[in-house]
């Protein structure tokens, strides 16, 4: 029974070993420093650490930190770890629940306000006044509801969420025979290490300690450590904002001082775009770089942007307003007419009245219309406040791969060895990437989009392949030996310069091939230093005359080159850049660049689109500077440079601390803290998720001259709600004006509550039509602010305008008609009543614009209709048979020509006081 006990004991060996790996026996190496309750320091700090220490060291070393093999996990071993570690998912922003998005829309000031107005009505038996007041707070709160759940859905539908799988690498199982062995006696099924298989699964179910397979268009699932590598090429930019892919290799290479200058380490969220590798998983989920963002993101609440503090402050103003009047009309009218329960309702009513119960519909209404014309513009509004912001943003920050350049690479220059443009380098080098056989990269890519070439040097018919010398990356060059239609053979070799140049022994210069020698040798490095401090990427090329004899060709070949020239590669600036820039500028607001690429490439695209860039502040700089010497940095920077997320996100919060609007926009993941941390955010629907969640404004083009439409969208936008708060505020002072006047004089009250709360739902309803108003032109010009003071002011420059013609009317209705007892006072009622709704009415027009009403500047024909409608109804309401019930009774013929008289006048009166405000305080 000998080979029986071994057998038990081989198997129980490993059955201890794979139980220590799933934790049974003490605490797995996988959650070595990474357990998701190890909370101690800042989430970036404890990421870089594990990160750092991944890459120095040595790979067995890692290997048993993550509990993992040179062949990867079983099955099993995953699970286990899995259990532990928990999914390879990053926190998402969830969307509000139904009810809680209803909450939002509901609260503000106002609102509250109208509902407790609305409660006190119903609690006095005043219905009408509740049913009023009930209905605007309903309309305004389900408007911003079903406009932003209509926006929000679009922005879940553009995620287009795809179920992405990895290529993992999983050790297999023993054969059937061994395996029941284990079973019936251990009741385990057991692994052993065996020839390891390739399975496709979704990247949620990656685990510390996985093998995972890369290749050309790969997303990265999860931060990873390089095992092997070929021709490897990573896309950084929704990292770092670096436009050009950077090379990646296994091995420990030399130090570096920042994670994504390791060359063996890969992010989740990145790709790549050429070559292949093998990977080990070191960190998944929210222990990755873009974990700890997205948890960053969305733990931060929003901070109150510029719209929401300004409609915040202009309301608690007109509220005071009302708290402080309404009690001083209910004392009056208690004290002088001695019917404290009728003084009160009328006191209520002059506070409704005060309280602009409209706003909160004419702006939403507003914001929707704006939402909407924006989404034929190919802009998704998640957020209906961020278009005003639009209007008054008067700093952009953007990000530079994409934004202001087209986010691909580009052949930007072939230069001969001294700098001068050559076509015969180009043709070399088209000439090696077309031959080459391995897998092209995007430099390739660029130079083959000169496909006039191959027609103009007719490469099938002038020239054959004779041999290869490939890539690598201890060389950092390739070569192609092609020959020609005479027999003769040229090696054309490219690659990075220095690795050019040590197979260099000649240089062609004017045509001619002399020796590289040292004054020659450093006037090659000038070159290719101003070719690199233009932000391009450098390819040197070279070339060897062969003998016609040799048909194999090795690295020893790479010898005795003559340099010809180089080729030089950037991302180039859009078309539109420059255009939208100047666009913006314009209207005044100031483009900022803040991106993680490096100085060189920031400043070159930056003077190609006609940005000032003769100082570049970077991320290092940035860093060291307290806020108070930053505050002062960023208002006279235009371009960031080699910026971390959080010191994006740092000079986003110090320019809005400065007193500016601030826009930003961008679609990496370095982006989301700043989006958040903006005014208004603005990405698009290329970008990441995490960036989507983060924007209020998703652009389905990305493009700057999207923006500059957006900006006058929101400006217009603000110009109209700005309209009603004006006239409104205005109207209502001088009513009240009116109304204490008439209150301490007159032995009846000058207007019954309910035909107050009549007069302004009226009122009200003319003014439901400036969302569709027309804008002056120059009223857009320049960045729009909330200012309450200058609210306040014109409040109180054009309030008693108004009163100056109330008070008339009292005179003409108490001397001229004779309505001057108790038993008139229907008629004198009536008489103001018809009065004070066409001039509030009519400021309409008067005070949209700072031009001449009718003449110089109409409005849209809508709000002239709803006006005219509104007027002939106050003016026929007293004459028909409704009046009655409201209190009001037909007036004579001739008041009709004193309600012109006073309407002409008090026409006349705004108009020359406008004139006078314009040049005193300007007109916003």
């Amino acid at each position: 029974m000998k080979p029986f006990e071994t057998l038990l004991k081989n198997l129980f060996s490993a059955f201890v070993r794979r139980r220590r790996a799933s934790g049974l026996f003490g605490r797995p190496a996988v959650l070595d420093g990474m357990d998701r309750r190890d909370a101690s320091g800042p989430a970036f700090e404890r990421v870089a650490r594990g990160l750092r220490r991944a890459a120095s060291e040595d790979l067995a070393a890692a290997l048993a930190r993550l509990g993992s093999h040179e062949d990867g996990l079983s099955a099993a071993e995953a699970a286990a770890h899995r259990d532990r570690a928990g999914p390879n998912e990053v926190g998402h922003e969830k969307p509000l629940p139904w009810w809680q998005h209803l909450w939002h829309c509901y609260r503000n000031p106002f609102n509250l306000l109208l509902t407790l107005l609305a409660v006190i009505s119903f609690l006095t038996e005043d219905m009408t006044a509740a049913i009023v007041i009930g209905t605007m707070v309903v309309l305004s709160t389900l408007i911003r509801f079903v406009q932003e759940g209509r926006s929000n859905r679009a922005a879940e539908r553009l995620k287009a969420m795809v179920g992405n799988t990895a290529t993992v690498l999983r050790r297999q199982a023993v054969d059937p025979e061994v395996a029941e062995v284990g079973e019936k006696y251990f009741g385990v099924h057991l692994h052993t290490r065996r020839a390891a298989t390739t399975v496709e699964l979704p990247i949620r179910e990656l685990v510390p300690g996985d093998h995972v397979l890369l290749s050309a268009g790969d997303m990265i699932p999860a931060d990873c450590r390089l095992l092997a590598a070929k021709d490897l090429f990573v896309s950084q930019a929704a990292m770092t904002g670096e436009s050009l892919p950077v090379e990646k290799f296994a091995g420990i290479g030399q130090p570096f001082e920042s994670v994504f200058d390791a060359p063996n380490l890969v992010f989740m969220g990145t790709s790549v775009t050429s070559g292949s590798a093998t990977a080990l998983v070191v960190a998944t989920g929210p222990r990755t770089y873009f974990g700890a963002l997205s948890e960053r993101v969305t733990a931060s609440d929003r901070t109150t942007t510029a719209f929401q503090a300004g409609v915040n402050s202009v309301s608690w103003l007109l509220i005071r307003f009302a708290l402080v009047m309404a009690p001083v009309v209910l004392l009056i009218n208690g004290f002088t007419k001695g019917d404290w329960t009728e003084a009160f309702l009328f006191a209520l009513s002059v506070a409704v009245g005060l309280t602009p119960e409209m706003l909160p519909m004419i702006v939403t209404s507003t914001l929707a219309k704006g939402a909407v014309l924006l989404s034929r513009k190919k802009v998704i509004v998640k957020r209906l406040d961020a278009i005003q912001n639009f209007g008054a943003m008067d700093v952009l920050c953007t990000d530079k791969t994409g934004t202001l350049t087209q986010d691909r690479i580009a052949l930007e220059r072939h230069t001969d060895a001294d700098g001068a443009v050559s076509d015969e380098v180009l043709r070399y080098a088209f000439l090696n990437s077309w031959y080459q056989t391995g897998l092209k990269n995007l430099l390739d890519h660029a130079v083959l989009e000169h496909a006039e070439l191959q027609q103009e040097m007719r490469i099938a018919q002038e020239y054959s392949k004779v041999d290869e010398i490939p890539f690598d990356f201890q060389r950092r060059r390739m070569s192609v030996v092609v020959a020609d239609r005479d027999g003769g053979r040229t090696l054309i070799c490219k690659g990075a310069v220095e690795e050019v140049l040590a197979g260099c022994s000649r240089i062609r210069v004017e045509g001619a091939d002399v020796p590289l020698d040292g004054v020659r040798l450093e006037r090659v490095r000038a070159v290719t230093r101003e070719l690199n401090g233009q932000g391009l990427r450098v390819v040197a090329v070279a070339v060897k005359d062969s003998p016609a004899a040799q048909t194999v060709y090795s690295v020893r070949d790479e010898s005795g080159l003559t340099l010809v020239g180089y080729i030089a590669f950037l991302d180039p600036p859009k078309e539109s850049t420059a255009p939208a820039l100047r666009a913006l500028d314009e209207h005044g607001v100031r483009v900022k660049v803040l991106t993680g690429d490096s100085e060189l490439i920031a400043a070159h695209v930056c003077g190609r689109v006609g940005l000032e860039h003769a100082d570049i502040l970077l991320g290092p700089q940035v860093e060291a500077m307290d806020d108070t010497a930053l505050a002062q940095a960023v208002e006279s920077h235009q371009v960031f440079a080699r910026l971390t997320p959080h010191d994006k996100e740092r000079i986003v919060r110090v320019l809005r601390g400065n007193g500016h609007v601030v826009g930003f926009m961008g679609d990496g993941i370095n982006d989301a803290p700043a989006l958040r941390a903006a005014d208004i955010g603005i990405s698009v629907d290329s970008g990441v998720d995490i960036a989507r969640e983060a924007a209020d404004i998703i652009l389905l083009e990305k493009s700057l001259m999207v923006l500059e439409e957006g900006v006058m969208e929101g400006r217009r936008t603000f110009c109209n709600m700005l309209k009603y708060i004006r006239m409104t505020a205005s109207s209502n002072f001088g009513n009240v004006f009116s109304v204490l006047v008439g209150s301490a004089f007159l032995p009846f009250l000058p207007m019954l509550p309910l035909q107050l709360l009549v007069q302004n739902l009226l009122y009200d309803v003319s003014q439901t039509a400036i969302p569709f108003d027309e804008v002056d032109a120059e009223l857009v010009a320049r960045p729009l602010r909330w200012n309450p003071a200058d609210i306040g002011r014109f409040m109180v420059f054009f309030g008693p305008l108004s009163s100056v013609f109330d008070i008339i009317t009292y005179l003409v209705m108490w001397y001229v008609f004779g309505a001057n007892s108790v038993a008139g006072q229907g008629l004198f009622q009536s008489g103001w009543f018809v009065v004070g709704l066409l001039t509030q009415t009519l400021i309409v027009h008067m005070i949209r614009t700072p031009k001449l009403p009718f003449i110089q500047s109409r409005a849209a024909w809508p709000l002239t209709l709803t006006t005219l409608v509104i007027m002939a109804i106050g003016v026929l309401l007293p004459m028909s048979r409704l009046g009655a019930w409201f209190g009001l009774q037909p007036l004579p013929p001739a008041y009709f020509p004193w309600l012109v008289g006073i309407l002409l006048g008090y026409a006349a009166l705004t108009t020359a006081m406008k004139k006078l405000y314009v040049r005193r305080f300007g007109w916003q």
